[in-house]
């Protein structure tokens, strides 16, 4: 089954660079997907079963936290690895994010190569 990549997050600018950012992915078959809010995130989620999230923290509808929680708790999304992404470094929003189940956490702005990397080395790729 081809992996599938899905990107939350309520700026359209930043969704729309992290798509860019991971573009040459879908040239080994992987499927990337995007979401402008937490509740369209989730539901995408549920439907699609992405094997990786970037999730971004603060987001109209449910936050970052929230969805991830939700994530987390789903057996059938078992497998699911989410990366935060937020404009905090805050350690408050890293151990909250921790607390929710958050495989790892990222702020932005990001690094691009970094990003890629990462997800190259979740999905095995």
């Amino acid at each position: 089954m081809p992996a599938k990549i899905v990107i939350v997050d309520d700026e359209m600018h930043i969704r729309a660079l992290i798509e860019q950012t991971l573009e040459e992915l879908e040239d080994e078959g992987v499927t990337i997907l995007t979401a402008a809010n937490g509740q369209a995130g989730l539901q995408l989620i549920e439907r699609e079963k992405p094997n990786l999230v970037f999730l971004d923290v603060m987001m109209p509808r449910m936050n970052g936290f929230e969805v991830c929680k939700s994530v987390k708790s789903n057996r059938k999304l078992d497998g699911t690895y989410i990366i935060m992404l937020t404009a905090k470094g805050q350690e408050f929003d890293r151990q909250k994010g921790e607390e929710v189940g958050a495989d790892r956490y990222m702020t932005k702005p990001f690094n691009p190569d970094a990003l890629l990397d990462k997800a190259r080395e979740i999905l095995g790729l």
